[in-house]
């Protein structure tokens, strides 16, 4: 059978008889995606065939230990910065669906506040905590009795960036958790305070854990936003990659061999962290939605506590019965 009659489909019309389409060529996609190849390869030559790059220089860099440091100084420095900001998201979601006001107040200035300001600024900020508090001073109240630290002691670089970037993403956190929260059936909360729980247990025992279900996969994406982020580190020279990357090409002057290693770099994390994302929403993903919206934990947590209430009251009427 030649080519042109494989492309063919035919179609049976009403009178049993057949006709054959031929699908269009669509000359203009071919033309643009061919003009979007050559561009692409024209600007991928004119960067790698460029004289003014030194690519020696960028292999012999790509794997140095200060290169190699700044990398592991960053990749610890995402995931307690995620972990920070995680735990703290889940306190201010709780807080902001609590239905105390003044807890609700707090939670939303917080979350206000810092999506609010830049998070350059919050860690230039940490970073000169010392013109604000030139020590830090942990004292019992009304007494004499505590310790205290030299606050440029204490706030490095390491530490300024892990408070800023923590904080600052435990304010978008919260909103992440606040959302899923609110997506678990509340008959499941009101089932449980039904069945005697207090306001603490249910969100502890029932809400929270079928929550994080839904919240772990989005957490991928805003740590791969975290590996990015640590850049800016570099203002408070934390010695992450950008910071050492930035420190040796201010000896050498290779600033572009320099940056194309730490952009490397950066693309080997973010393209780590997507496997584990991708991972992370094939395991949760489908547990998650059928979990919610499924039979629900609560209920079947009451229904065994029905059942065992059930059978202790007929244990206990034998009881008596065989008494008398």
């Amino acid at each position: 059978m030649s080519a042109s009659h494989r492309r063919t489909a035919p179609i049976i019309g009403a009178d049993g008889s057949a006709t054959s389409i031929t699908p269009r060529l669509h000359v203009g996609r071919w033309i643009v995606g061919i003009l979007a190849v050559l561009f692409v390869g024209w600007l991928a030559a004119s960067v790698i065939f460029n004289e003014n790059i030194r690519w020696n220089r960028v292999f012999d860099y790509l794997f140095s230990p200060r290169i190699l440091d700044g990398v592991v100084v960053t990749i610890w420095m995402s995931i307690l910065a995620t972990v920070i900001g995680l735990s703290l998201g889940v306190v201010l979601a709780v807080m902001k669906l609590a239905k105390n006001p003044v807890l609700q107040w707090i939670a939303t200035g917080y979350i206000w506040f810092f999506r609010g300001t830049p998070v350059l600024v919050q860690l230039i900020f940490w970073y000169n905590l010392a013109f604000l508090f030139p020590f830090l001073t942990l004292q019992v109240p009304f007494t004499q009795i505590g310790v205290q630290w030299d606050t440029n002691q204490v706030m490095t670089g390491f530490t300024a960036a892990l408070l800023g970037l923590g904080l600052n993403l435990a304010a978008y956190f919260a909103e992440t958790v606040r959302a899923g929260i609110q997506a678990v059936d509340r008959g499941q909360a009101e089932a449980a305070l039904a069945g005697g729980m207090t306001q603490m247990q249910t969100m502890r025992i029932i809400v929270l854990p079928q929550a994080l279900r839904i919240i772990i996969p989005p957490t991928g994406n805003e740590f791969i936003s975290m590996l990015k982020t640590t850049s800016l580190v570099v203002v408070v020279a934390g010695n992450d990659l950008m910071t050492n990357a930035s420190q040796i090409y201010k000896q050498n002057n290779l600033i572009i061999e320099l940056l194309i290693v730490a952009s490397i770099w950066y693309m080997v994390l973010t393209a780590i962290a997507t496997v584990l994302q991708s991972r992370l929403e094939r395991r949760f993903g489908e547990d998650a939605v059928r979990l919610v919206r499924g039979p629900g934990f609560a209920q079947s947590f009451l229904r065994r506590g029905q059942q065992a209430q059930t059978k202790t009251e007929a244990m206990a009427t034998i009881t008596e019965k065989v008494t008398r």
